[in-house]
């Protein structure tokens, strides 16, 4: 169960809303904060953050906030508050105590004043938000007028009824500032009634290939779409199962070791998608690779994420041959899908498009987007 953490600037304190500028919109470079950690904590930030600048922000180191500071973990979400406006939302990357790095991070406005923030936390992930926090408020079930105070947590009985009902805080939270309807979740059985719902009891559709024959095209998808990730600045993740094929066929490992997610979620219902772009906290666009006539398996996966996980921000794609559009349109009609309204999330990346980003890009490292790659997939509606 991820953990809420929530940092309250009022208003009137011209340092915090100074210094938030600094270390949160502007961020902190790498090199900056490496003197004060350790040299294993800079590798985290770096593998972390590659070469992309850090928010980080502070707490002061009383017993009570100590206590707190303690409870963070990677992955738990941060919310920081501004009057009665949540101003932005993370995941918590990393944490530390260091008064040398809280002085060098925030220096005081005034010369009479000493900075102590030393309960030091990255923040992974960062959005500004402009949410008011009277909605979180409503979520976790404190009143509509609760008096937030300096640095604190969510209760454990309000974060499990939260779950209970809620999948994502982060992705709740960017569905209100974008107006959207918040989705609570509900049980597979009550969603499907196709069997094998679950999606680690999807098989892949790749088939076994003997030596010396031509290499499958789902394999050959997988690939490219890994290697257009790398060139979007994204970290990969493909199935345990099918990594050691693509370092056979094509000498690719540039892999996540690891599926993190910050989402509250059994890691099945993510790790078995074909190709994944994501930051180490988030996704940003799933993909299924579908060869077979079976094609529904793919949107199958994806109807079991938006049960347990309905307010899904990220696009996801299914990936075919152009002739195959027609089959997952019908497949999107079928009345599990169409209940889910998939058809409205889930766009169709021809293999003939995938092939010409790919080509185009060939000799570029960086320039792929998530945006470019919805601007060319289609919708089927």
């Amino acid at each position: 169960m991820r953990n809420i953490f929530l940092v309250y600037i009022p208003p009137s304190n011209v340092e915090a809303i100074a210094h938030y500028e600094d270390t949160i919109k502007q961020r902190v470079s790498l090199e900056t904060i490496r003197p004060f950690v350790t040299s294993n904590q800079a590798a985290q930030l770096r593998a972390i953050f590659g070469e992309r600048r850090i928010a980080v922000w502070g707490s002061r180191d009383s017993g009570q906030n100590r206590a707190i500071f303690e409870k963070m973990s990677p992955g738990d979400d941060l919310l920081i508050v501004e009057g009665n406006s949540i101003r932005s939302l993370g995941k918590i990357a990393l944490k530390t105590v260091g008064n040398e790095l809280s002085r060098t991070l925030w220096k005081p406005l005034k010369k009479a004043t000493i900075s102590d923030w030393s309960l030091v936390y990255f923040i992974a992930n960062p959005v500004e938000l402009d949410v008011p926090f009277e909605a979180f408020c409503k979520l976790v079930g404190w009143a509509r007028n609760y008096q937030l105070r300096g640095f604190t947590t969510v209760s454990n009985d309000r974060l499990e009824a939260f779950y209970e009902s809620y999948d994502d805080l982060y992705s709740i939270l960017l569905r209100l500032r974008a107006k959207q309807p918040v989705s609570k979740k509900e049980p597979l059985a009550a969603a499907s009634t196709l069997p094998a719902a679950r999606p680690d009891a999807i098989p892949h559709e790749e088939p076994a290939q003997a030596a010396g024959t031509q290499i499958s095209e789902h394999v050959t998808m997988q690939w490219k779409l890994a290697r257009l990730g790398k060139k979007a600045g994204e970290k990969v993740w493909v199935p345990s199962a099918d990594q050691n094929r693509l370092r056979e066929v094509f000498s690719f490992d540039e892999f996540e070791a690891e599926f993190a997610t910050g989402i509250d979620l059994p890691k099945n219902y993510f790790e078995n998608i074909d190709v994944v772009w994501k930051e180490e906290f988030r996704i940003n666009a799933a993909f299924e690779v579908e060869n077979s006539t079976a094609i529904y398996s793919g949107l199958l996966r994806f109807a079991d994420l938006n049960v347990v996980a309905p307010n899904t921000t990220y696009p996801m794609f299914i990936v075919a041959p152009a002739e195959r559009r027609n089959r997952v349109r019908d497949q999107l009609l079928r009345p599990v899908f169409d209940r889910l309204d998939l058809r409205n999330k889930v766009r169709f990346l021809p293999y003939e498009t995938v092939d010409e980003i790919d080509k185009f890009f060939s000799t570029a490292t960086a320039g792929v987007s998530v945006d470019l790659i919805q601007g060319r997939a289609e919708s089927l509606t």
